[in-house]
């Protein structure tokens, strides 16, 4: 009897203890969730492209060209000149007509037939058609021939005969060419009946051409010879 009496107080300290500690180690309420605003969301914001200005000088959509229907003797412009405007290798002057069609060009220095015809959209033969092999600055360039009168080629008839001698011929066109640029009708009438006159063969280029050199006519003498 003495010892359950010793063992029942022990059991009970025990028991309170166990509840003890079961009422410390209890697990804490989980925290109700939070509700929250949304987050903002940006917008893209969508800039305007500028537009790409081109360095590129304006092209032409297609060539004016001289041609002949007369074996060469008489020549004229199909198609229509225009300006696009000075650029690099072709910065000269451009005389117009009153449509704005250009007519003359002047050559300025380190000009370039090719671009000045690029600029003018012609097709790049408007040094032969003016007397010369080579364009020089100061030079007034003209443009459209007169469909009605007669013009020579610079580098030889065009019924030269085989074996012919150009540089004669030529060094002779541009005599008469510097001839009418001073106004020397007298010495182009000369250069032309004493030297020119016999390289040609066919006599209605002969006719043709006698014709204009007797009447004296500047401009006519012009389109022949300069």
């Amino acid at each position: 009897m003495f010892g359950t009496r010793r063992v029942a107080p022990v059991l009970a300290a025990l028991a309170v203890a166990a509840a003890a500690l079961a009422g410390c180690t209890a697990t804490a309420p989980a925290a109700a969730p939070t509700s929250s605003a949304p987050a903002a969301v940006a917008e893209p914001v969508t800039e305007a492209t500028p537009t790409p200005h081109s360095s590129e000088p304006e092209r032409c959509s297609g060539l004016s060209e001289v041609v002949s229907r007369t074996g060469g003797l008489y020549w004229e412009r199909q198609g229509t000149l225009r300006d696009l405007g000075a650029r690099e290798f072709a910065r000269g002057e451009v005389a117009v007509d009153e449509d704005g069609t250009p007519l003359t060009y002047t050559v300025e220095p380190g000009d370039v037939e090719a671009v000045i015809a690029e600029r003018l959209c012609a097709y790049p033969t408007l040094g032969s058609m003016n007397h010369v092999r080579m364009i020089q600055p100061g030079q007034v360039l003209w443009l459209t021939p007169d469909p009605d009168l007669p013009w020579v080629p610079y580098y030889n008839p065009v019924d030269a005969p085989a074996g012919f001698l150009q540089i004669p011929y030529q060094q002779a066109i541009e005599s008469a060419g510097a001839a009418v640029d001073a106004g020397d009708v007298a010495t182009v009438q000369a250069i032309w009946n004493d030297t020119l006159k016999g390289m040609f063969v066919t006599q209605g280029t002969i006719d043709a051409v006698q014709k204009v050199v007797d009447s004296g006519d500047l401009d006519a003498l012009r389109q022949l010879f300069s």
